[in-house]
C-alpha cells in the first residue's frame, strides 16, 4: 500500500495547513482518505495530487478550473478538452504587467527624493499601492514607476505633484483598460461568455487562447503609439503658443 500520513502530516509533507487539506477534501479536489476508526489515513496518490493541485495554483489556475480538470480525469470524459481549457483560464489569469518590485530602504529612498519623502507623501504614495512596508523596508510594484517619478524630481517636479499626476493618469489607464475589455469581451470571448465551460470545443479554445496571447502586445502597442503622438502634438501646441507669446511681447517693446 505504500507510505501513509495522518492528516497533519500530510498536510505538512504538502507545506499547506490542515485546514486547507480540509477544505480540498470538502470541495472534492481530493480522493477520500482510509478511514481506521476515527482515524483518516492518506497515501502517495493524495499528497501527488496536493503536489499536483499547488503547481496549477502557481500557474494562475482557479480551483474551480483545476476541479473540472480532475474532474475529467476521474469521469473519462475529455481530458484534453478540460486541459485547454484550463489553458484558457490560465491564459486570461496571466499578469498583462511585467513590472518588476524593487526592494528599498528609507535611506535609499531618501536619497532618490532628495527632501521629499514627507509623511505625506509616503503616506500618499502606500494609499496608491506604488509603495508598500516589509519590515524596516519599503517595497516599491514598479522598478519603472519609481525611475521615472525619481527623474521628475530631479529634474525639479515636486513629488507631491508626480503622485497627483500619477492618480490621473491611473484614472486614465483604467477607462483604457475597460475600453480594451469591453472590445475583448464582445468581440473575441462573446460566444464563451455564451456557451458553458463545459460545452466549449477545444478548437473553440485554443482559438480563443492565441487570440488572447496575441491582443496582450498589440493593445501595448496601440497605448504607446497613440500616447507618443499625443505628446508630439501637445509638445508641438506649447512651443507654437510659446513663439506666439514671445513674438507678441516682442513686438510690443519700445522703441519698435
Amino acid at each position: 500500500m505504500g507510505r501513509e500520513y495522518r492528516t497533519e502530516e500530510l498536510a505538512e509533507r504538502a507545506g499547506i495547513t490542515v485546514r486547507t487539506l480540509r477544505f480540498y477534501r470538502e470541495r472534492k479536489l481530493l480522493p477520500p482518505p482510509r478511514r481506521e476508526g476515527r482515524i483518516a489515513w492518506y497515501g502517495e496518490g493524495h499528497l501527488s495530487r496536493l503536489r499536483t493541485i499547488a503547481a496549477l495554483l502557481d500557474r494562475g489556475h482557479t480551483l474551480g478550473g483545476i476541479a473540472e480538470l480532475i474532474s475529467a480525469f476521474e469521469s473519462g470524459r475529455d481530458v484534453r478538452g478540460a486541459a485547454e481549457l484550463l489553458g484558457l483560464e490560465e491564459t486570461l489569469a496571466k499578469p498583462w504587467s511585467e513590472e518588476t518590485p524593487v526592494r528599498i530602504t528609507p535611506e535609499e529612498l531618501a536619497d532618490r527624493f532628495a527632501g521629499e519623502v514627507s509623511p505625506e507623501n509616503l503616506a500618499t504614495s502606500i494609499d496608491m499601492g506604488y509603495v508598500a512596508v516589509e519590515g524596516e523596508e519599503f517595497i516599491h510594484v514598479s522598478r519603472r514607476l519609481l525611475d521615472a517619478s525619481s527623474a521628475l524630481v530631479a529634474k525639479g517636479v515636486p513629488l507631491a505633484a508626480v503622485l497627483a499626476a500619477g492618480r490621473e493618469v491611473r484614472a486614465h489607464a483604467d477607462d483604457l483598460a475597460e475600453l480594451f475589455t469591453a472590445l475583448i469581451r464582445e468581440h473575441v470571448l462573446a460566444d464563451v461568455l455564451r456557451t458553458p465551460a463545459d460545452e466549449l470545443t477545444a478548437e473553440q479554445v485554443e482559438r480563443l487562447t492565441d487570440a488572447l496571447e496575441q491582443l496582450r502586445p498589440v493593445s501595448m502597442q496601440v497605448l504607446e503609439a497613440e500616447v507618443a503622438m499625443a505628446m508630439d502634438r501637445r509638445v508641438r501646441r506649447e512651443f507654437e503658443e510659446w513663439q506666439r507669446t514671445r513674438a507678441g511681447s516682442t513686438a510690443e517693446e519700445p522703441g519698435d
